[in-house]
């Protein structure tokens, strides 16, 4: 029997000296998580389209003691993936990179609802694929993949990105079952409305103020509040947690039709 001793003998396993990459980190819950691994001893890779932020985001974390470097990488370019991402190895994968652009079903271009595609699930599959060829040799590692709530339930004008994100969710299932015999564990995580800068007009709106009103917190989300989850999923302390996806949205997904 597990006594209490032997459970304060087991404090937070730690993150100190893993390597860890993290997708669509020049900006958002990207650079947000690249930061919060960092100060948790973690040498992480910063990887995006745009360069100049992240060379920020390195000198910064750098600056702080942390280990950084940043690497030019468009995830909707599969060729790019498996040249840039071949012979790295990591031993977490922050699947972050993603594009959202709302409109009706009918009147969206064949471009945006590709770019959509490509970004949040195909880019999404072959980083993981370059990444967990690694993992696999190496003997195991973790991956998470940023859904959204919106994988579980729709609102209007998001069609392309909704199904973008329930696909991502389901092969995040399909990857966990698949690449378990190897030791990699594949989750999701699902942010709710989250306050970034890039959102932050809208909601100062009255259609914002009615959005929030509707989330039983009667309040957004900050990135901090998805640290917990990201932790849990990326370390030792889920060790048996795989196939899952974990929804942080302030109660929003439980309330009434």
């Amino acid at each position: 029997m597990t006594t209490v001793s032997q459970i304060a003998a087991n404090p937070w396993p730690g993150l100190t000296g893993k390597t860890a990459l993290v997708t669509g980190a020049s900006s958002g819950l990207g650079a947000h998580f690249a930061r919060l691994l960092a100060r948790e001893g973690v040498m992480v890779t910063l990887a995006a389209r745009r360069m100049d932020p992240m060379v920020a985001l390195t000198a910064e974390i750098t600056a702080a003691g942390g280990t950084a470097e940043a690497l030019g990488l468009d995830v909707g370019d599969t060729d790019a993936v498996e040249r840039v991402l071949s012979g790295r190895r990591f031993d977490i994968l922050v699947n972050n990179a993603g594009i959202g652009d709302a409109g009706s079903a009918l009147e969206q271009t064949t471009a945006q609802i590709d770019a959509m595609l490509d970004v949040n699930l195909k880019g999404a599959f072959h980083v993981a694929r370059a990444v967990a060829a690694g993992m696999r040799d190496a003997g195991g590692g973790a991956i998470v993949n940023i859904a959204s709530i919106l994988a579980h339930r729709v609102t209007a004008r998001t069609a392309a990105y909704a199904a973008s994100k329930a696909g991502l969710l389901h092969l995040t299932r399909a990857l966990a079952l698949e690449w378990a015999r190897h030791g990699i564990r594949v989750n999701a995580l699902c942010p709710g409305y989250i306050e970034t800068p890039i959102n932050a007009d809208f909601f100062a709106t009255e259609a914002g103020a009615t959005l929030i009103r509707r989330i039983p917190q009667r309040r957004l989300g900050r990135p901090e509040d998805l640290d917990g989850a990201l932790l849990l999923l990326v370390s030792d302390a889920g060790r048996y947690i795989t196939g899952a996806d974990i929804v942080v949205d302030g109660g929003h997904l439980v309330t009434s039709l």
